[in-house]
């Protein structure tokens, strides 16, 4: 069984940066996407960014250039690192990994949630 363990997050100023982490509890077979999503409250969830065997694959325009996605093998976490955060930054982010052929195979963190005063 896989289970993801998110934790970070929390009040954060306008620019300043918070680092969420992913834990992932047992062992994926095959290959997968890690991805972190947000939704922010009245809005459609969103995709923020992907991480592939190779590496990142995919930032969304929002957050490009102050947001990165990355992962730690050994300890089998994957971080998103936010940086310069702005008022359209506040949500709930998830943690997901998905199989890249078989994409029924998905699993899904719980949402530290992610608040910028001000």
């Amino acid at each position: 069984q896989v289970q993801l363990v998110e934790s970070g997050g929390g009040l954060v100023q306008p620019g300043g940066s918070a680092r969420l982490s992913c834990k992932i509890f047992g062992d994926l077979f095959g290959s997968y996407f890690k991805k972190w999503y947000r939704q922010a409250p009245g809005k459609q969830r969103e995709l923020v960014a992907a991480l592939a065997d190779v590496g990142p694959v995919h930032n969304a325009d929002s957050v490009k250039g102050r947001f990165t996605i990355s992962r730690d093998d050994v300890r089998s976490t994957v971080f998103l690192q936010m940086n310069n955060l702005q008022l359209e930054d506040p949500a709930v982010y998830y943690c997901n990994v998905h199989h890249s052929l078989v994409h029924e195979i998905d699993y899904w963190g719980n949402g530290p949630q992610v608040t910028v005063s001000l």
